[in-house]
C-alpha cells in the first residue's frame, strides 16, 4: 500500500490521549481514504525503564490534566470518564490485540477495550477473564484467544513492537506516523490531516495503491 494512504499509530490501552486519538482520527482517515495500522507499545515498560511514575507528578498538574480531559470529552461529545482504577497494567490487552490481528479484528478489539475502560470504567479488561466477553462478542473463540495471547510468541511480538517504536523515536503514546513524519498526542490531528493532504497531492494522477 502506498504510504500516503497509511497511518500508523503506536498505542497503549492505559493512555487517555490514545482513547481520544482513536476517536478523532477516524474522519481524517475517511477523508483521505487511508487505513490505520496499529502498533502496541508497552508504556509501562518504557516508564519503568526511565524511572518515571505518572501518579508522582505534582497534584496540581494531575488535577489540571483531569479537567482538561473532561473539556476534550465535552468538546467532542464523547462519553469519556476517568476510571476509579487508574493507572492499569495493560500487557494482556496489548497481547490480545495481536492475537485478534490473526482474525483481522485487531482494531475492533482495541476500540471495544477502550470503550469498556475509558467510557464505562470497566477495569476487568486488564485480565483475560474481562477480555473474553469482548472477544466472544466479535465472534472469536475465547479459549483460542487466551491461549494465544498468553503465549511466549505473542509476548515477544509486543516487546519487538515496543522496541521498534523506541528505535523510531517514540517516547509516548499516541505516536502517529504518516510516512516518516511523527506526531505525538491527541491534539495533532490537524497536522496529520495536512501531512496526508501533502502526500496525496504529491502522488501522480492515476497512481494506484499496491498491497
Amino acid at each position: 500500500m502506498n504510504s500516503s494512504k497509511q497511518v500508523e499509530m503506536y498505542w497503549d490501552a492505559g493512555s487517555t490521549n490514545t482513547y481520544f486519538a482513536i476517536k478523532l482520527i477516524k474522519p481524517i482517515l475517511e477523508r483521505h481514504g487511508a487505513t490505520l495500522v496499529l502498533h502496541p507499545y508497552n508504556v509501562g515498560y518504557v516508564f519503568r525503564s526511565n524511572n518515571y511514575e505518572l501518579m508522582k507528578e505534582p497534584k496540581e498538574k494531575l488535577r489540571y490534566r483531569k479537567a482538561d480531559l473532561m473539556r476534550w470529552a465535552a468538546k467532542y461529545r464523547l462519553p469519556f470518564q476517568i476510571p476509579r482504577q487508574f493507572p492499569i497494567k495493560s500487557s494482556r490487552i496489548l497481547r490480545g490485540s495481536l492475537a485478534m490481528r490473526r482474525q483481522s479484528l485487531e482494531i475492533q478489539f482495541v476500540e471495544a477495550v477502550f470503550d469498556a475502560y475509558w467510557e464505562r470504567g470497566d477495569a476487568s479488561v486488564t485480565e483475560f477473564a474481562g477480555l473474553r466477553p469482548i472477544v466472544e462478542s466479535l465472534g472469536v473463540e475465547p479459549d483460542w484467544f487466551e491461549h494465544l495471547a498468553a503465549s511466549d510468541e505473542i509476548a515477544a511480538e509486543v516487546a519487538a513492537s515496543t522496541d521498534r517504536g523506541i528505535q523510531r523515536g517514540v517516547f509516548g503514546v499516541p505516536s502517529i506516523f504518516v510516512g516518516d513524519a511523527m506526531f505525538w498526542g491527541k491534539d495533532r490531528m490537524e497536522f496529520v490531516d495536512e501531512e496526508l493532504e501533502r502526500l496525496g497531492a504529491s502522488q501522480p494522477v492515476g497512481t494506484e495503491d499496491r498491497a
